[in-house]
């Protein structure tokens, strides 16, 4: 299993939100490839990265941010948080990032997701960030009516072959992931799954590793201390 610490932008900076909630920001960093190298020097791999202006208001504000902190690991990097049409698509991945993730696109334009996994195939991931059973979209700032296991089905059936499922009700808050939820997806779906959300301890990785999952995003364990990130890495190798 890849671990994936994360890193989440705003203004161009690092930050953290509880559960979502852009009035409840907290800013690790104002040089968030710094936080980067951070990571690699903890021997992660792979680096999860979410634009969170772009997630909200549809654009790719923190851009030049996101290809430095690229430039400057030269880990693995996946990009989430605004990226709704196949010109932001190519714009990333040309500039260098690995993977790019359709959150609400993929809610609303099923077609970009079939025309990007067609061109890109398994450097296109899809977010599935749920609340209540059912997909959330828009920086989870609005509840679509999908069922999240329907969409997730949906998904494989359209060639995705990535998922990165978020818990938002544990994003951020410190209080263990939702181990049931990622147990029911990886028996239902053979396809690469990532956890996200409230993953706090060295017990929430092993217990994500044992059912198989692709990989698991550490967000606030890493910047409180909660999680040291080399001992996390050391677990999974």
């Amino acid at each position: 299993m890849f671990l994936f610490p994360a890193i989440d932008l705003y203004e161009g900076k690092a930050v953290r939100l509880y559960k979502g909630d852009y009035a409840q920001m907290t800013v690790y960093s104002e040089r968030p490839w710094e936080i980067g190298e951070e990571f690699v020097a903890c021997k992660a791999s792979h680096i999860h990265i979410v634009d969170l202006e772009g997630a909200r208001d549809t654009n790719t504000p923190n851009f030049e941010t996101v290809c430095r902190i690229k430039e400057h690991t030269g880990a693995f990097c996946e990009i989430g948080g605004g990226i709704r049409t196949m010109e932001v698509i190519e714009r990333y991945l040309q500039a260098g990032l690995d993977r790019v993730i359709l959150g609400t696109a993929a809610v609303e334009d099923r077609s970009l997701v079939k025309a990007s996994v067609d061109k890109y195939k398994d450097r296109i991931a899809v977010g599935v960030d749920i609340r209540d059973g059912k997909v959330a979209i828009k920086g989870w700032k609005e509840q679509s009516s999908l069922d999240a296991f329907s969409f997730c089905s949906e998904m494989k059936e359209l060639g995705v072959s990535t998922l990165i499922c978020t818990d938002i009700s544990k994003d951020g808050a410190m209080q263990g992931t939702n181990r049931e939820l990622y147990r029911e997806l990886s028996a239902k779906y053979d396809l690469k799954i990532t956890a996200s959300g409230g993953v706090s301890s060295l017990e929430d990785i092993r217990y994500l590793a044992s059912l198989g999952l692709y990989g698991a995003i550490i967000g606030k364990a890493y910047y409180t201390g909660a999680i040291d990130l080399k001992e996390a890495v050391a677990q999974v190798q």
